[in-house]
């Protein structure tokens, strides 16, 4: 029986994942507190005011700063307290609803990054507003939701020959006990997680920042090459928008897609 096994979100664009037991969603904002906050890049120019969707490439991300993958961070949004741990030391604690908060972020990762950051970067939030890589494309993207099946995960790691942390992907949603590669035929139709239906919307095509393992924080993989070798794309994962408003759980079972309401 396909089954979710773990839930994240990535309260930071950039940052480390955060292992959920649930995940609260719904049709108007999709997942909370998933890519709230980013760090502009020195040189990007961002309203939070009339914010406007800006492709991954004017913030801090993982594709170009592959440090990031060595810092461990938890958000609490019922206080606003962003911490930041490397190597298991503290290195940051700061308040993100305060100015005092948001600098103590901001030069942090100036001098942690360095000229990369293209200058100081800046901590941005808008409300309504999520930093998500489909947030480019259209509002449903930007609220969607990333869903990855470890089988195909596991048919990448046979071809390639070695072990690949599922964490690579970044995705929201983890299922096993379909078949691989089974999910990339699901676009433009419905499937349900547990009580809570989803559309999947598109494939999700993979760049270099899969190739930064997020244990070692190393650049280690050709991932988007091998994919294109070895099954003719570089999708893994797909993207699925929220249909309600509901939670899932992780051990919920995943019903395999039914026609889209009205499709023939």
């Amino acid at each position: 029986m396909a089954h979710v096994t773990a839930l994240y979100r990535y309260p930071v664009k950039g940052l480390s994942a955060e292992p959920l037991p649930v995940l609260g969603l719904s049709q108007a904002a999709g997942l909370a507190h998933d890519r709230e906050y980013a760090l502009a890049l020195g040189t990007t120019t961002f309203d939070p005011q009339a914010p406007e969707p800006l492709d991954k490439g004017y913030f801090l991300m993982l594709r170009s700063n592959t440090t990031l993958a060595a810092l461990s961070t938890r958000f609490e949004p019922e206080t606003g307290w962003l911490s930041v741990v490397r190597d298991g030391q503290d290195v940051l604690r700061a308040d993100l609803s305060t100015e005092e908060g948001r600098d103590a972020v901001e030069r942090f990762f100036e001098d942690y990054i360095g000229p990369a950051a293209k200058g100081r970067p800046r901590l941005v939030r808008a409300d309504g507003h999520k930093f998500t890589d489909g947030s480019v494309i259209s509002p449903a993207f930007m609220r969607a939701v990333s869903f990855v099946n470890l089988a195909s995960v596991r048919a990448l790691e046979e071809r390639n020959g070695g072990s690949l942390h599922p964490l690579r992907f970044r995705a929201n949603i983890y299922v096993d006990g379909l078949a691989p590669w089974s999910e990339l035929d699901w676009v433009g139709q419905e499937i349900d997680i547990g009580n809570l239906r989803f559309r999947a919307l598109a494939r999700t095509p993979r760049c270099a920042a899969v190739d930064v393992d997020p244990v070692t924080a190393e650049r280690d993989t050709t991932l988007p090459r091998d994919l294109k070798r070895h099954f003719g794309h570089v999708d893994l994962g797909i993207y699925l928008e929220v249909l309600g408003d509901g939670e899932v759980r992780t051990g919920d079972r995943v019903t395999t897609p039914a026609p889209i309401s009205g499709a023939a």
